[in-house]
């Protein structure tokens, strides 16, 4: 076909009426599953892609997510959510959708940048990142009836609440199985450099290292350090800890920044050969051989476009008020075994 396929191709390859595959575009849960299928195999084959600035006047929806874009703080934890955004940018346009990016002093500028563009219809949805207990964001988009999705928890709130739809990437499972695969390897006393309570995510990090370090109360109160993230302030809790009488032999960390900092403290100390894992495997976890737990952020986005569009569509669900259709993912890590771990088990996806 020499010119671009029209809503009139697709409806004679499919042997459908103009108003059925409009239908499909627009509103396919009117449409029988096996009508649907063959509208969406024609569209495919021809390859026809809807006009979108039509759409958008047509549906009076803007096709676009909105989404705070976090400060940096030592560009290592920032990569993180510059990936997350990178993959949800990608995620977003197969599906004719846009991401609006916008910056925020704090919750209540960000709420209030959130209003504003719903109150305007800039905005169909929202991702937000970065939740945290009594979050002042969540309840205003649900008390609103704002359609919108977390990558994170609803920290101290009810998880099953089907007006929050949420995705998350178990960071006990991913700790704890780092853990063991460092007792596995001959470390006894593994140290945990975490962050101040309560943090929702670093809670959850720091339980999994409980759950399997296998050290009693005193030893594990002993071992485990919490402060602010950032290099050196990892590197000043694992010199805190090597100058113990009996030192640890291996460091588990809540982020990569904390584990670099960790790394450069051990090596200062001639301990260059300990053992050290982070969270999130970052770029610099992979260019100075930081072990690490990888999240994986392509599932992550798929699924949260999931929870607000369906499997496959561009227009935002309705905001659910059963449990009847899942709400929520959690999904599980990966640990990326690096020179740092010294870890000798096989099958452990090496960098």
């Amino acid at each position: 076909m020499g010119r671009m396929p029209t809503v009139d191709d697709v409806a004679q390859a499919a042997g459908v009426s103009r108003q059925t595959v409009s239908n499909v575009l627009n509103s396919p849960d009117i449409v029988r599953e096996t009508t649907r299928e063959r509208v969406q195999r024609a569209i495919s084959e021809l390859g026809y892609r809807p006009h979108a600035s039509a759409r958008r006047l047509r549906t009076r929806r803007s096709a676009t997510i909105g989404i705070r874009l976090d400060p940096l703080r030592d560009g290592i934890s920032g990569a993180v959510l510059d990936r997350f955004l990178h993959k949800l940018a990608e995620q977003a346009d197969a599906r004719d959708l846009r991401v609006m990016i916008f910056t925020a002093d704090g919750a209540d500028d960000e709420l209030a940048h959130i209003r504003r563009l719903h109150d305007g219809s800039d905005v169909d949805a929202f991702v937000l990142i970065g939740t945290v207990h009594g979050d002042i964001r969540q309840q205003w988009l649900i008390d609103n009836g704002v359609p919108f999705v977390s990558f994170g928890r609803p920290w101290g709130g009810d998880l099953d609440d089907p007006r929050h739809r949420w995705v998350d990437v178990d960071g006990r499972a991913g700790v704890r199985d780092a853990v063991n695969r460092l007792r596995a390897s001959g470390s006894e006393r593994i140290a945990w450099i975490g962050w101040p309570s309560p943090s929702g995510t670093g809670d959850e990090r720091r339980a999994g290292w409980e759950e399997a370090c296998g050290l009693d109360e005193a030893t594990r109160a002993a071992l485990s350090l919490a402060t602010e993230d950032g290099v050196d302030a990892g590197a000043a809790c694992a010199t805190q800890l090597l100058s113990q009488p009996t030192a640890p032999d291996a460091i588990v960390c809540a982020s990569d920044s904390l584990a670099l900092g960790a790394l450069m403290a051990a090596t200062a100390a001639g301990r260059p050969e300990l053992p050290i894992v982070g969270f999130d495997n970052t770029p610099v976890a992979g260019a100075v051989g930081l072990s690490s737990v990888d999240q994986p952020l392509d599932e992550v986005v798929a699924a949260a476009l999931e929870l607000l569009f369906g499997e496959s569509g561009g227009d935002v669900r309705p905001n659910p008020d059963s449990n009847e259709e899942p709400t929520h993912r959690l999904l599980v890590p990966r640990l990326v075994e690096r020179r740092s771990s010294h870890l000798t088990l096989g099958g452990i996806t090496g960098a």
